[in-house]
């Protein structure tokens, strides 16, 4: 291997459901990521990275063999494939949102199948035939299981008893007249490595790098930062308020008697949170965006 091509970092970026999703995610980290509509060769701001769009179902592979050094796939692929690779991280985000996505058995509403042993004997369509047949396998279930090429939803009840499909919100299940009979696999998006590429120091430090960056990202998601003024009799009352990530940040003012204080929190408690601080005499309070949180 030539100095040249230890200097490049060969990532996998999913195309499809998670392209946009990760795209978010690498400019929050700062890598500012763009692609044209019909390229599958993004841009990068970082010539130690050369990305190429690749999607998530055949992403384990091209990592595996050394095609591409690491990527990002779903832990579901990573297992439908059997991939021998190095996982890095989990990084918890979706298409939609910062949560697990699901693989579930769904039927017609009427249907007359009611848990995975009423599937002995039946049709049964999917995408994620090879995780199905050993899922079923193990379950003592005999069933023929289909692969779908898409629009799964539509499958039953003419041309499949039940399907294997993935849902974040189960609204397009539900939509299709489809209910969930059980959850067979909960799959979050991981970073992987190519074995040989995470044994070469310099790919590796760039990995780790990269993936404390977008880890960092991605903790920042749904916190905020808070700052405030308050008298320095009230700072007993305000902490015990604050569910904090570590103590906050205290330092006196000019003012005597007077504090600033900062701190970091869950977005989802501010909207009670902050009335609360201002009836405890806090004043100046600012609410910022956070871009990275880094432990």
């Amino acid at each position: 291997m030539t100095e040249l091509e230890k200097s490049v970092l060969k990532l996998g970026m999913p195309k499809g459901s998670l392209q946009e999703s990760t795209f978010k995610l690498f400019r929050k980290a700062g890598y500012h990521v763009n692609v044209s509509s019909r390229s599958y060769y993004p841009s990068i701001n970082d010539t130690g990275i050369e990305a190429m769009l690749i999607r998530a179902q055949e992403m384990a592979r091209y990592v595996e063999k050394g095609i591409l050094d690491c990527g990002l796939t779903g832990y579901d692929w990573i297992l439908e494939q059997g991939a021998d690779i190095y996982e890095v991280a989990e990084l918890n985000y979706a298409k939609e949102g910062l949560r697990p996505v699901r693989w579930v058995v769904a039927v017609p509403n009427d249907s007359t199948i009611h848990s995975i042993s009423d599937l002995n004997g039946k049709r049964i369509a999917t995408e994620l035939v090879g995780f199905t047949k050993r899922y079923l396998k193990e379950q003592g279930i005999e069933a023929e299981v289909d692969f779908s090429w898409g629009a799964t939803e539509v499958k039953p009840p003419q041309l499949a008893d039940a399907i294997v499909e993935l849902t974040e919100t189960g609204s397009s299940l539900r939509a299709n007249n489809l209910r969930i009979v059980e959850t067979v696999l909960t799959s979050t998006t991981r970073f992987i490595a190519n074995k040989k590429a995470w044994q070469d120091p310099w790919k590796r430090q760039k990995i780790e790098n990269m993936v404390m960056l977008l880890t960092g990202a991605l903790a920042a998601e749904e916190k905020v930062g808070l700052k405030m003024n308050i008298q320095e009799q009230s700072l007993k009352e305000i902490t015990g308020l604050l569910l904090a990530m570590h103590s906050p940040t205290v330092s006196q003012l000019t003012d005597p008697g007077w504090l600033a204080l900062e701190v970091i929190v869950e977005e989802s408690i501010v909207r009670e949170l902050i009335p609360k601080l201002k009836n405890c005499g806090a004043t100046g309070i600012v609410e910022y965006p956070l871009n990275k949180v880094i432990p």
